[in-house]
């Protein structure tokens, strides 16, 4: 089969006319407080963009350049998986797998695609989010998205790798370097769990790690309502924002703007056509409620360190960030490099300096390969 018979079908005229109603029949919802971003989406901002949305934003140019793609679809017989499988000219070249997160999808990495054609690259479109195949069941935990990755690696030929992750990617790679030590030849992560230290963390902990604790908790209770709802009441949540876009473009809005080093202008990291596209793959896939799995159903943390070479690159507008002492409890930290600007979305927002960081880590797994 071709690279275009594996990619993600192409969204119906009927879906799209469909949000093209929505959009244009949507009701503004009176608030108590004036407009701007203090207590969520700004709904000044949010009304504007949805108008843009509607008359002017196209789906369809998009939609090409993501169908055209290197594409494979993976897991006959098994889970399948549909990737983008970049092959570089040498056949001998180190693969690297790219693990997205919420509420992103493969996306989060269309820009270091062209920095790294010397290197084989693998990025999965994680089960349960937007371009994925369907799956039985629909969305998966971190430990379940793992063994259908590592079984579309060997599918793919691929035995060793380095895992290059962010947000619930660094789930999804923890999980992979527990379970199959001998394939994961290095680490590359912008963050550390915050299951690390929400769900039975370490005791003795040090003045850094009590101020990281402290801080993440204040975070947690001033940030984290999202992650409380998704993980708690997903299939409530998943009724509102997968029956109106304006409530998915809010939900999904407001964390790129906020998780960005935007300075408080989203406009600066997306332009708006970029924006509607991260939103819309949602919205055509339906995968919003899907993409909770991981928060609903995490699971346990891998017992014990992960031995594996790891190269944290860290990104300061990122959600909460670990200090190296408590990162390496978990890792076998051998680079740690902190970067002065960039957010959550490192690879798309600063994708040299995450290049850099890839190649690290690709550096660590020399020896052993």
């Amino acid at each position: 089969m071709t690279s275009a018979e594996h990619a993600p079908p192409a969204v119906t005229q009927t879906s799209l006319d469909d949000l093209r109603t929505r959009l244009r029949t949507f009701r503004r919802i009176a608030l108590p407080f004036s407009s701007g971003w203090e207590y969520g989406v700004d709904g000044d901002y949010l009304t504007e963009l949805l108008t843009y949305w509607a008359e002017a934003y196209d789906w369809r140019e998009h939609e090409d350049r993501i169908r055209n793609l290197p594409w494979r679809l993976t897991g006959a017989g098994g889970t399948p998986v549909r990737l983008v499988h970049q092959r570089a000219q040498d056949a001998d070249a180190p693969v690297v797998l790219l693990l997205h997160g919420w509420p992103d999808s493969i996306l989060r990495f269309e820009k270091v695609l062209p920095l790294m054609t010397d290197l084989h690259l693998v990025v999965p479109a994680l089960p349960g989010f937007p371009f994925a195949a369907p799956t039985s069941p629909r969305g998966m935990s971190s430990a379940e998205m793992a063994e259908a990755v590592a079984e579309a690696m060997t599918r793919l030929g691929h035995d060793r790798y380095i895992v290059s992750a962010g947000d619930v990617g660094c789930d999804v790679a923890e999980a992979l370097a527990a379970a199959h030590p001998e394939r994961i030849a290095a680490l590359h992560l912008t963050d550390v769990s915050q299951y690390r230290y929400l769900v039975d963390p370490p005791q003795d902990l040090s003045e850094a790690e009590r101020s990281y604790t402290a801080h993440g908790h204040a975070w947690q209770a001033a940030e984290g309502g999202y992650m409380h709802e998704q993980s708690t009441r997903p299939h409530t949540l998943a009724v509102g924002l997968g029956d109106s876009p304006a409530g998915l473009a809010a939900w999904i809005l407001e964390k790129l703007r906020t998780w960005t080093d935007c300075g408080g202008d989203v406009e600066t990291v997306f332009t708006r056509d970029e924006l509607l596209t991260w939103i819309t793959a949602y919205w055509v896939s339906g995968t919003i409620g899907t993409s909770f799995t991981p928060y609903a159903h995490n699971g346990p943390k891998p017992r014990g360190r992960i031995n594996t070479p790891t190269a944290f690159t860290v990104f300061p507008k990122d959600l909460v960030n670990a200090p190296p002492e408590f990162a390496n409890r978990f890792f076998d930290v051998r680079s740690w490099t902190e970067h002065s600007s960039g957010g959550h979305f490192a690879a798309w927002e600063c994708p040299s300096q995450y290049v850099a960081g890839v190649r690290t880590a690709v550096e660590l797994a020399q020896p052993l390969r």
